[in-house]
This record gives C-alpha cells, sequence and structure tokens, in this order.
C-alpha cells in the first residue's frame, strides 16, 4: 500500500462562507481525505491543490490563525467537514479539528461535523461542553464488503458503536445515509439499526459526476451485472424512478414508525427516542441553501438535475 504524502498548508481563514444547503459557513482542517471513498464528490477539489497524486492518497495539513472574534459566528451554522473528513486517521497526531472546535466553543455557533470516523469520541467532552452540536456518521450499508470496497473509513460496526456513545452521551446525532447506491443501499435495514441511536436519519442519492462516474460504473458492471441496466437508465438516461419510488418508501416508513418526514430541512432539535426524523435529502443540488430553507428553488430544478444525473 502506497504511502500517504503529508503535507502542510497556510490558510488566512479556516472560515469559508458556504453555498450547502445546510451550512452558512464551511470549516474544512485538511485539505485532501485519507478515507479515499471512491465516490468522493470533493475530489474535484483536487484540481484546486496543486497535487498530481490520486485523490485519497495525500494530506495537507491546515495552519490558520487563531479565530480571535469567535462570536462573529454566533448563530450561524458551521459545517465541518464539507470536502474532507475532519477526523481522518492523522487527526489522531494532528488534532486540527479539535483545535478548531476548541476556537468555536464559546461561539453559539451551530456546529454540524459530518465523519466516517469513531475518533469524534475522543473530543466527546468538548463536544459536550457547545451549545449546539450534532455529529453526522456516513452509513450507506450494513454489508462490510461492500464498504470495504468503497472506502478506507472505520468499518460499519465502528461507526455505529461511536453514534450510540455520541447519542447516550447527549449528543444529537444523524445518521446519513450517504451516497444511496440503487439496488444496494437497503435504507430500511439501516432504520432499524439506527432508529434509537439517532435524531436525523438523512437520505440522499448517488450522484455520478467527473472523474469518479466511470469507475462506480465499471463496479457495477463487474459486482452488480445485474443492477447495470438499472444504473444505465438512472446515470446515463437520466431516469428518476427509482428515486421517486424510493421517496414513497421513504414517506410510508416515517408514516409507520410515526417520525417526522420533511424534504430537505436541519432543523435543530431533538427527537423523541425510537422516532428519528427522515430527511428527504435527494437532490439536494436543487436547494435553495443561502438561508437554508431547505425549500426547492423551481427555476433552477430541470438544469440541476440535468447536471446532477448527467
Amino acid at each position: 500500500m502506497a504511502e500517504t504524502l503529508i503535507g502542510t498548508k497556510e490558510v488566512h481563514d479556516i472560515m469559508t462562507k458556504s453555498n450547502l444547503p445546510v451550512g452558512g459557513y464551511s470549516a474544512n482542517p485538511y485539505v485532501g481525505c485519507t478515507h479515499a471513498c471512491k465516490y468522493c464528490y470533493a475530489s474535484f477539489m483536487k484540481r484546486f491543490t496543486g497535487h498530481k497524486e490520486e485523490w485519497g492518497t495525500f494530506l495537507d495539513v491546515k495552519h490558520w490563525p487563531a479565530i480571535n472574534n469567535p462570536n462573529k459566528y454566533s448563530g450561524q451554522r458551521v459545517v465541518i467537514g464539507s470536502v474532507t473528513d475532519g477526523y481522518n486517521p492523522e487527526e489522531a497526531t494532528f488534532r486540527r479539528t479539535s483545535k478548531l472546535l476548541e476556537e468555536l466553543k464559546d461561539s453559539d455557533a451551530e456546529i454540524l461535523i459530518c465523519t466516517k470516523s469513531d475518533l469524534v469520541l475522543r473530543d466527546l467532552d468538548l463536544l459536550r461542553q457547545m451549545k449546539k452540536v450534532t455529529v453526522s456518521w456516513s452509513v450507506n450499508t450494513l454489508d462490510e464488503t461492500f464498504r470495504a470496497d468503497m472506502d478506507k473509513a472505520v468499518s460499519i460496526e465502528r461507526r455505529l458503536a461511536a453514534m450510540r456513545k455520541g447519542y447516550e452521551a447527549g449528543i444529537r446525532t444523524i445518521c446519513f445515509v450517504s451516497p444511496i447506491f440503487p439496488g444496494i443501499t437497503d435504507f430500511k435495514a439501516i432504520f432499524q439499526e439506527v432508529k434509537d441511536i439517532c435524531d436525523l436519519f438523512w437520505l440522499e442519492n448517488l450522484n455520478l459526476r467527473g472523474g469518479f462516474k466511470a469507475n462506480i460504473m465499471g463496479y457495477i458492471k463487474s459486482h452488480y451485472p445485474h443492477l447495470f441496466p438499472l444504473y444505465e437508465e438512472i446515470y446515463l438516461h437520466k431516469d428518476r424512478t427509482y428515486w421517486k419510488q424510493l421517496e414513497q418508501e421513504a414517506a410510508k416508513m416515517a408514516h409507520e414508525s410515526q417520525c417526522k418526514y420533511i424534504d430537505n430541512e436541519l432543523p435543530y432539535e431533538r427527537s423523541p427516542k425510537g422516532h428519528p426524523t427522515i430527511v428527504n435529502y435527494l437532490y439536494h443540488e436543487e436547494i435553495r441553501g443561502s438561508e437554508n430553507t431547505g425549500k426547492r428553488n423551481p427555476s433552477s430544478v430541470r438544469l440541476k438535475a440535468d447536471k446532477a444525473f448527467g
């Protein structure tokens, strides 16, 4: 296995204004991510890094001036890990995410941490000092073989154990079922595993774009040949039938489980145990993100749908 290339990067500001539907600001303590997910949407960032190495094989550790006025972000949502995982294995050594949390802990910002790691538990005491903090773990399968084919992060078992510990410690948690692989991701089975240990259960479709589209299509053709025609319909012919049916199934599951079912929202609230809010985050490119309302932008729906599935 090739050794990860570790570098450093000086930045003027760790916080950037975000276009994400769920975030007012983004903070990424690293450039790159050694989890090397084969479907990583953030791989497009490589062209801005100066790296020629494959995405997933390098990591630049960011250094930034101290945040001297954390109250600037009070009332704002700050997403940590929008184009990296702040708890990649190297965080155990460099502790840049921990430093960022220390700087923000008194800001009254709403912190959302996106991860595939259980290393976040190291900072559990720090997280409990914050007024509004959420940790989201990505879980798109219960099949460890498929998981290992797709990423180098910790096992699904470890992610679920971390989610449980976080939830039981009073941390607001999300099970982010992302990306949903048509015919492979069993979101109903995942729901049964996590419904008692998460506040929100997000559903996001697999988008195929950029350099990894051919790789994923090749993987499906090789490992799941019976599903390849379905993937052609979705990703070559832009047929949304599968996703529309999935939405209907999710809404039915929410009704039967007495869970709130909402469309592209991120409400800051705790859900009753066993009844997480189910969030339809499909086609999130179509959400008007500037005010984090979660509402679709009708004028751009078709254009953005074409981009998402093209």
